[in-house]
């Protein structure tokens, strides 16, 4: 990973702790789907008119997704093959068949 992925990946997780404790911070006013059935407010998904802290979350949760796609797609495999074949360049010389060696061998209690 590189100096742009090490970067991206402190802003993931700087953004991560902003977005929870900006969550956290909220308070709950039972206007949202909760609301519903709790007759919290007169229309079903409450008012689309937001504070400044519920424009924020958006930013911020949005802000979230782009950034977790784009570090998924820099810290891909290269070939694109996938966790299975890179797993197969790791395994030793002997290849995948070392648990089938001592099939006879007694099983230790």
């Amino acid at each position: 990973m590189g100096v742009l992925g090490v970067a991206l990946l402190v802003f993931f997780v700087i953004l991560a702790i902003l977005l929870v404790l900006l969550v956290l911070v909220q308070n709950d006013e039972g206007s949202g789907m909760g609301g519903i059935f709790a007759g919290g407010s007169g229309s079903a998904f409450g008012s689309r008119s937001g504070n400044i802290l519920t424009k924020t979350t958006t930013v911020l949760g949005s802000l979230f997704l782009i950034i977790s796609l784009g570090l998924a797609l820099m810290n891909r495999t290269p070939t694109g093959a996938g966790v299975e074949a890179a797993g197969w360049e790791l395994m030793p010389e002997g290849g995948a068949d070392w648990f089938l060696e001592d099939d006879d061998a007694p099983l230790e209690p």
